[in-house]
């Protein structure tokens, strides 16, 4: 026999020892559950990056045109008001001349203080409305500029419309990727989340209305960019519970921060947000070491410890 029959008879007989002693499905083993654990808990931290990240693009938006609405509604009757007075200043010429023609024969005849009189106070009332055209021209400067920037801040906004589109596709995509790792590892995508049925701390003013209205949204499934009722992502359940206190908070962790007046953990009083991840997450505490979030997708609004992860700070709502 050959030496090279012989060396692939050596192959051959070596592989079926390997299938033989290696079982089979081995070589693609399932991941184990605490694999898949931390896998969901890595996907569902850069979810929430992509979905923060989405609501501040959106919270800049609605600013921007609201701004631009602002500037728009302040335009309109700017520009009257410039018209009317430069239609006044006409007719305060046209009244000067004339008056200038008919007073002739008067001051001829000796009346020439009359004369005096009328054109000074045609000459103080036209300077009155120089002044106030001269306002109101500075004015619809200044608004035609803030316009222009806006409109330039519009048409990156739209560019950026683009960007949120690609956004909300990829979210939803990795969430399809997170909910079949939660059917891996539970056995369903979503987990059940049941409503509180224990007895709500009693908490005085505002504070209080935003703790009720958490503790009522309890068992409400996470649903992303969402601000309720009948879902809630982070930023948007503590956002819903502090509406209802009267307050305005952006549907975004770190722009509630940059509202928000900073305290010490020993500071900490119901109603407070908590804030998590780099800002990345937040939180409403409602005292005794615990606060209440939507946590992320595939689960609903809970009840945890304050330091069901390590706080980045703490705020309280002004």
């Amino acid at each position: 026999m050959s030496s090279a029959r012989m060396s692939l008879r050596a192959l051959v007989l070596v592989a079926m020892a390997v299938a033989v002693a290696v079982p089979a499905g081995a070589a693609s083993a399932e991941p184990s559950a605490s694999e898949l654990t931390t896998k969901i808990n890595k996907s569902s931290a850069e979810l929430e990056k992509v979905v923060e990240a989405y609501n501040k693009l959106n919270e800049e938006t609605k600013a921007t045109k609201a701004q631009a609405g602002k500037v728009a509604t302040r335009l309109a009757p700017l520009q009257q008001q410039l018209d009317d007075a430069q239609a006044d200043v006409g007719d305060i010429a046209v009244a000067a001349y004339q008056t200038g023609r008919l007073g002739t024969a008067g001051a001829l005849l000796g009346d020439s203080g009359g004369l005096l009189d009328r054109m000074s106070a045609l000459d103080a009332l036209a300077r009155e409305r120089q002044t106030q055209i001269d306002a109101f021209e500075d004015t619809r400067e200044q608004l035609t500029a803030d316009q222009q920037r806006l409109a330039t801040a519009r048409a990156q906004q739209d560019a950026q419309a683009k960007e949120l589109q690609a956004r909300k596709k990829k979210i939803e995509a990795d969430l399809d990727k997170l909910y079949d790792l939660r059917k891996q590892a539970y056995g369903s995508a979503t987990s059940s989340g049941s409503s509180y049925s224990g007895k709500i701390p009693s908490v005085s003013g505002q504070a209080g209305v935003a703790v009720r209205y958490a503790y009522n949204a309890i068992g409400t499934p996470y649903v992303w960019a969402a601000e309720g009722p009948n879902g809630y992502d982070c930023s948007g359940l503590t956002l819903a519970a502090w509406r209802a206190a009267g307050k305005s908070l952006p549907h975004n962790a770190a722009m509630q921060w940059d509202k928000v007046a900073h305290i010490s953990r020993s500071q900490l009083a119901a109603g407070d947000l908590v804030f998590y991840s780099g800002l990345g997450h937040v939180a409403l505490y409602v005292g005794g070491n615990q606060v209440i979030h939507a946590p992320t997708a595939g689960e609903s609004v809970k009840l945890a410890s304050v330091d069901m992860m390590t706080p980045y700070g703490y705020g309280r709502v002004r």
